[in-house]
């Protein structure tokens, strides 16, 4: 007979069954598990953004002239320098949720370039799969017609779709 403890196992040795010694063996206890199925019928969530994943938080409209809209809950912002190109998923009131770019270590030694098309949809790819472990599953994103129209942020943009990300916000629900 084996006994596991602690990620080892001991052997322990078993009576003949010849031995005088006497079993004790303790009856069974029942347990009231109807005590475990009780819901509390006051329930606090603690997580600040449940109104947005349910679409039922207000979206900042702003002003009507304001480029680019105000109107989002998380927005896919893409700055590209000379050097390096940065993916930002920015909250409603500027902070930044979450966010990928070529500077980072890990994502710059399997690069042969950091600033060209194909280092754009592998940021596209990492950020669209911490945008999921995070629970951000969609976001808006604009940018300007002939930055949209370039080649590396059409790759970001394909990346991020085929990693499970829908680049448009929900309308919000009224109750």
């Amino acid at each position: 007979m084996s006994v596991l403890l602690r990620g080892r196992f001991f052997i322990q040795a078993i009576r003949p069954a010849s031995s005088t010694a006497s079993v004790h063996v303790s009856p069974a206890v029942e347990v009231d598990t109807h005590e475990n199925e009780i819901v509390n019928p006051e329930f606090t969530n603690r997580n600040p953004r449940n109104l947005e994943r349910l679409s039922l938080a207000v979206k900042d409209r702003g002003w009507g002239t304001v480029w680019p809209t105000r109107a989002y809950w998380h927005r896919l912002r893409v700055e590209r320098t000379g050097h390096h190109v940065t993916a930002f998923v920015e909250h409603t009131n500027g902070s930044i949720v979450l966010s990928a770019s070529t500077r980072e270590w890990c994502m710059k030694k399997h690069l042969y370039s950091t600033k060209d098309a194909m280092a754009c949809e592998n940021v596209g790819r990492v950020l669209a799969q911490r945008c999921l472990e995070a629970g951000i599953q969609y976001m808006l994103y604009r940018d300007i017609p002939w930055v949209f129209r370039s080649e590396s942020v059409q790759r970001l943009r394909k990346a991020m779709i085929e990693g499970g990300i829908l680049l448009t916000e929900p309308p919000r629900t009224y109750e």
